[in-house]
């Protein structure tokens, strides 16, 4: 029976272990499929199967089946519309991390949405430039091509400029980039992006926003500064700037002020009153018109020799193909920026999906990306994500569906095809002042380090190990160090888990952590350990020596000692030295004994212990005779609680079975509780049983157990910190619940066992 609002419950229930459970309590018979019957059921087709294949394809055709004409159409336009002019200014302003002519960025902004707008799963993210993918494409184009110096060797450079030479390794790198994201999703192996954590990504961002803010200071003071690549390059560039900084161009310092002080005011009101205007105040936009006006008008480029844009051609640039030559010398940059590209761009949309109640699809996701990014290179763009930015403009604004996002590219087609013109007079230092104050948000992120240092001092290190190492060796590098000491992070809490002693908290079936409570109880003769953690070939050891501390003795050592006392005592016997009476032995000479098995063979001695030929069975807790000093056994059963195991391998169920054995054979009962039945059933396919070590062992709960101990070792006494003692029997109230049984019968009575 129930009753609704009890504080309190009791349960009555026989006394289970998992033997005697499985015998009361028939389970489902579930057949396991075998590697065939998984390949034959991925290959097998059929109309339905068919039907799905499509629509993950193409998820297009999932959304445009719902799509509300009246209610979303309008949203979509004026959300286009205002990520439409976010994107061509973005797209101008990153293309300069990339160190390629700002045109190009318009490409980058065009084609990847085409393709997404038909294959991406997510609604809401704006696709096109990201700064952190622009930057590492920028690390490799200023490799192959630096300012200062030849060019890397590679024969399709022959005839080429400069300028068209660092596209095409642009292109040819976004290109791999493609492919390597169309593997993947094709593969099945999306959840790479899941070993990638919050913390590792915010640090690595964090340092990539010191990066682009460092590459941008050129734009901003107005210098001429090298492209500069890999390890300490954010140094030698700063070393750079600092010794030019003499130069700087006036007109260049006041310009960038002024836009960015215009722009992080408004963008300010835009957040504070974000609920009252109905779209957020594009000032990036509007200041980017007036200060192209301004600087035509008054030819800042003549009077003040500051750098623009310059000559934007109108149109696109017919396909070409990658260069493979490239492919080689920028395979392994190219597998971090489809890493990268993914998972900044699998977070947004995990967000925005969570937000607006749908569902995405990783490997679907990297399909797309993947077919965006090789669509984009074919036509001279360069790698695609998303900007956070770009994305909260377009979700902000009304956006809806990816149509948002295709008339985005319609705003951009048509600034490439007829207007760019007007943004040849833009100063450059307009563009590195919008790159920089759009790293508010990831240089906001230091703040996490005070936050993570008091709630998770390992996730603190990952994040500064990240952030410094890309910072100081690049990214490429610095991810690959983040992500290694994110590994070892959680390879060192797997190996070195915090186990612990439990305690029964008076009066309750719960048994916690005797460190952390007061009224506990402690029967006399019982340890209940706990290990946090799966059992496998790297903490094993840990794990015995952890057991072994909290006992307060080696079973190995302690079965060797008594083997070795018992060889002694027969020796002694057949000697004459030691006789039995009915008093017990007693020594036949005045003269002390001397060990006579010093020397003995030590491979004999960790076998069960043998009382052949012996009058009586040892008690090895009272003294023994002939001087003989064995460790004593302070406990007479042991509770390993193996709720939080979740596998063993082979190694760990090798070490585990012979602990436990030589736990048997110092006559310490074992007893493994909620331990769970898949683990169960590899321990019987693994013919982990036998004499020694048996089923019989193991039981349902750790109440369970401990109330067979009490029962089977009566004379147990309860250490008593201030308690009553150990409860022996639980009945459960329940309200008005109802409970679902498979027994058509009905509910079985539950009988109750009392001790």
């Amino acid at each position: 029976m129930m009753r609704a609002g009890a504080r309190d419950y009791v349960v009555a229930r026989p006394l289970y272990s998992e033997d005697s459970f499985n015998e009361e309590h028939k389970k489902v018979y579930r057949h396991h499929k075998t590697v065939l019957d998984h390949v034959k059921q991925y290959f097998r087709c059929d109309a339905k199967r068919a039907k799905n294949a499509a629509l993950s394809l193409l998820p297009i055709i999932g959304w445009m089946k719902i799509y509300r004409i009246k209610e979303w159409l309008v949203s979509d336009i004026v959300s286009g519309v205002s990520t439409g002019l976010v994107a061509v200014l973005q797209g101008l302003a990153y293309c300069l991390l990339a160190s390629l002519p700002p045109w190009y960025g318009l490409f980058a902004a065009f084609f990847p949405i085409i393709t997404y707008f038909f294959l991406g799963t997510s609604r809401h993210i704006s696709v096109g430039p990201f700064p952190v993918l622009c930057l590492m494409i920028g690390s490799v184009v200023t490799r192959l091509i630096p300012d200062e110096g030849p060019a890397a060797n590679i024969t399709g450079f022959t005839g080429l400029t400069v300028d068209e030479q660092r596209v095409l390794v642009a292109s040819s790198v976004t290109f791999l980039v493609g492919i390597m994201q169309l593997a993947m999703g094709v593969l099945q192996v999306g959840f790479v992006v899941m070993y990638l954590s919050d913390t590792l990504v915010s640090g690595f961002t964090t340092a990539a926003a010191i990066h682009i803010l460092v590459s941008q200071l050129k734009f901003v003071l107005g210098l001429q500064v090298p492209g500069i690549s890999g390890p300490l390059s954010i140094i030698y560039t700063l070393e750079i700037i600092f010794n030019k900084i003499t130069s700087s161009n006036v007109c260049d310092i006041v310009i960038s002020l002024v836009i960015m002080v215009a722009v992080f005011l408004v963008k300010e009101l835009n957040d504070r009153y974000k609920s009252k205007l109905p779209v957020p105040i594009p000032i990036e936009v509007i200041m980017t018109v007036i200060t192209c006006g301004v600087s035509y008008a008054f030819d800042f480029k003549s009077r003040y020799g500051i750098d623009v844009v310059g000559k934007i051609p109108l149109g696109y640039e017919p396909p070409v193909a990658p260069n493979l030559q490239v492919f080689q010398h920028t395979a392994m940059e190219a597998f971090p920026m489809a890493i990268v590209g993914f998972a900044v761009a699998f977070s947004v949309a995990k967000v925005y999906s969570i937000k607006h109640d749908y569902t995405i699809d990783g490997n679907q996701e990297l399909i797309a990306f993947g077919v965006s990014n090789i669509f984009g290179a074919s036509f001279k763009a360069f790698a695609a994500s998303t900007a956070l930015s770009r994305s909260a403009v377009q979700e902000s604004t009304g956006g809806k569906t990816q149509i948002a996002g295709l008339l985005s590219a319609i705003i951009v087609m048509i600034v490439t095809l007829a207007i760019g013109y007007l943004l040849e007079p833009l100063p450059k230092s307009v563009l590195g002042a919008v790159v920089i104050i759009n790293l508010k948000g990831m240089l906001m992120q230091f703040n996490e380090i005070p936050y993570l240092w008091r709630r998770d001092r390992p996730d603190c290190v990952v994040w500064m190990v990240t952030c410094g190492a890309a910072t100081l060796l690049g990214l490429d590098l610095g991810l690959a160090v983040g992500l290694g000491v994110e590994l070892i992070c959680v390879v060192l809490r797997i190996q070195f888990p915090r186990c612990s002693v439990l305690a029964n908290i008076e009066g309750t079936e719960i048994y916690k952590d005797r460190k952390d409570y007061i009224c506990i109880n402690e029967p006399e003769g019982v340890k209940i350990f706990r290990i946090p953690s799966p059992i496998f070939f790297a903490n094993m050891d840990f794990f015995r020596n952890k057991l072994v501390e909290a006992l307060g003795f080696n079973p190995l050592r302690v079965l060797k000692k008594r083997n070795k006392a018992l060889s002694k005592i027969r020796k002694l016997l057949k000697k004459g030295d030691l006789q039995w009476t009915s008093k017990g032995f007693m020594n036949t000479t005045n003269n002390s004994l001397v060990d006579p098995l010093e020397d003995s063979d030590n491979e004999e001695l960790d076998k069960p212990v043998d009382f052949k030929d012996l009058p009586i069975r040892i008690d090895w807790n009272a003294e023994l005779p002939g001087n003989i000093v064995v460790p004593r056994v302070a406990i007479h059963s042991l509770v390993l609680d193996f709720a939080a195991v979740s596998f063993l391998d082979i190694s760990g169920l090798k070490g585990l079975k012979t602990l436990l054995k030589e736990l048997v054979r110092v006559e310490v009962e074992v007893y493994i509780v909620a331990c769970d039945p898949y683990i169960l059933e590899k321990l019987h396919n693994c013919c982990f049983f036998d004499e020694e070590v048996q089923p019989s062992m193991f039981f349902l709960t750790l109440h369970d157990a401990m109330l067979h101990i009490l029962e089977k070792h009566p004379e147990t006494t309860v250490r008593k910190t201030n308690q009553d003692k150990i409860l022996t029997t639980v009945t459960v109230h329940h309200g008005s619940l109802s409970l679902r049984s498979r027994d058509k019968n009905g509910p079985v009575p539950a009988a109750e066992t009392r001790f």
